[in-house]
């Protein structure tokens, strides 16, 4: 009994598996799907890695069935679902862009106006905080108690290690708002 073409096909879909996932990995899945890989790529010890020899490596580009073989486990491999978030979980905003200097400098004096020990001669510490809470802003808009309760939590100092209260918590959003991501 020939082995060959046996082991060229396991090669060649050991190939396929490695070449769609190092493709794949950073692309979610446009729709999810339920299908599962086929239980012999999930049981093949060979399936979770490229071949190693001349001879199987030959064998996996030679007969028109190892070609059609990987096709078909690539199509179930594309359309595998992507990982989900846990329910009730929202996906990350993206950061804004951090100001030029101008905009840092107008950002530390709107913060400085409300309470000067909220920069604490950190401003870079309180322009990550701000940049912070732009994405609370742009995650709950409209949502103003907790965009408040969250800048309450954020900006803190040595001196106001609870923060600084909800008045001035609620003007430090206002502030990031205006002066870091207007758009949001």
């Amino acid at each position: 009994m020939n082995l060959r073409p046996t082991a060229g096909l396991l090669a060649s879909c050991a190939l396929a598996v490695a070449t769609l996932t190092a493709c794949g990995a950073h692309k979610p899945s446009a729709s999810p799907t339920t299908a599962t890989p086929p239980p012999a790529a999930a049981s093949s010890p060979t399936a979770t890695r490229p071949p190693r020899t001349a001879d199987t490596a030959g064998a996996a580009g030679t007969g028109g069935e190892a070609g059609t073989a990987g096709t078909a486990h690539a199509t179930v491999t594309a359309t595998a679902p992507a990982p989900a978030r846990p329910a009730g979980t929202r996906a990350a905003a993206p950061l804004p862009p951090r100001p030029d200097a101008h905009g840092e400098a107008a950002y530390v004096r709107a913060l400085t106006a409300i309470d000067p020990d909220i920069v604490h001669d950190d401003e870079d510490g309180a322009v990550d905080r701000g940049r912070a809470q732009c994405r609370t802003i742009q995650a709950f808009p409209g949502d103003t108690d907790r965009q408040v309760a969250d800048a309450e939590r954020r900006f803190t100092s040595p001196g106001h290690p609870e923060g600084f209260g909800r008045a001035k918590a609620a003007r430090i959003v206002d502030a990031v708002h205006t002066q870091l991501c207007p758009a949001f």
